[in-house]
């Protein structure tokens, strides 16, 4: 579905799929209408117990793009094969629930030309619902930030917005370098920025929309325990950094204030590894929340 062209760079987008059936064809078809024509798209089902296979398959006859199926390896696991033989030397992850906006591919290429030490490129995002209508103002958090550039402290001591992870365009020789996704971290997104930064690159976020994030109900941010746990597993890898415990504790901090009246088990015992020195504003916001709110 490409032709190499020397001197153009060749971007491999990889979908991963596991029971998103609902969502993958639109998924697939917005990067089968990316103005961008340089594009390999890599297809792999990781393992899917609904009828997205069948679907998969109907979907790879029509349009001939690269499809394997495989037994469940885990999102990193699939990324590192694919990227082993993708043939680009920019990489591009996609959700298998969100859409790429037309001109998305060929912003990004345009934009990473001239400027080596990028390592990754990213944009901003606009939150849909599971049916693909655009959300409310509310949900819209990631939509209208303004351009900016981003080192490893700027990611993990949250001095900027960070990438969102339905934009992530990278540097293949960035990847290398680090080594690729670890099969043991199962928040990939947040792992292989930080390690990308943490060897020298920077991360540009450009101020505009390319992509829509689907928010349905199986997103992986919904389930609590799983994000604190992965989060602060992902953090534990750069503990030599001097403000490690004060990253840890901002995040803990904040998923105490989240959870206090949704999950109060979680809430509590978040609460329970948040020495007294380290309680602020939000601890107390949370407390007040874990009392007022119903068992």
């Amino acid at each position: 579905m490409f032709d190499v062209v020397p001197d153009v760079p060749l971007v491999t987008v990889i979908i991963a799929s596991y029971n998103h059936a609902p969502y993958i064809e639109a998924s697939i078809n917005s990067v089968l209408r990316q103005t961008y024509p340089h594009i390999e798209l890599l297809v792999i089902d990781d393992g899917s117990s609904d009828n997205s296979v069948a679907l998969l398959k109907q979907l790879q006859a029509t349009h001939g793009f690269d499809l394997r199926v495989q037994a469940n390896q885990g999102l990193s696991a699939t990324l590192n094969a694919a990227i082993a033989r993708a043939r680009g030397t920019l990489i591009v992850p996609f959700g298998s629930d969100d859409i790429m906006l037309p001109h998305r591919i060929a912003t990004q290429v345009q934009y990473l030309e001239g400027k080596p030490e990028v390592g990754v490129c990213s944009a901003n995002i606009e939150t849909i619902d599971h049916q693909g209508n655009v959300m409310g103002a509310r949900e819209q958090r990631n939509r209208d930030l303004p351009f900016r550039r981003l080192d490893f402290d700027d990611l993990f001591l949250g001095r900027k917005p960070g990438p969102a992870a339905a934009t992530l365009m990278f540097r293949r020789e960035a990847l290398d370098k680090v080594g690729g996704f670890d099969p043991d971290i199962r928040l990939e997104d947040i792992y292989i920025t930080l390690s990308i930064l943490r060897v020298g690159y920077c991360i540009d976020v450009l101020g505009e929309v390319l992509a829509q994030y689907r928010d349905h109900p199986t997103n992986t941010f919904k389930n609590g325990r799983f994000m604190v746990e992965n989060v602060l597993k992902t953090y534990a890898l750069f503990r030599e950094h001097p403000q490690y415990e004060q990253v840890c504790m901002r995040f803990r901090n904040s998923m105490f204030l989240k959870y206090a009246s949704r999950d109060k088990p979680l809430a509590r015992s978040t609460l329970r590894d948040i020495p007294l020195r380290h309680w602020n504003r939000k601890t107390v916001r949370g407390l007040w929340r874990l009392l007022a709110s119903r068992p």
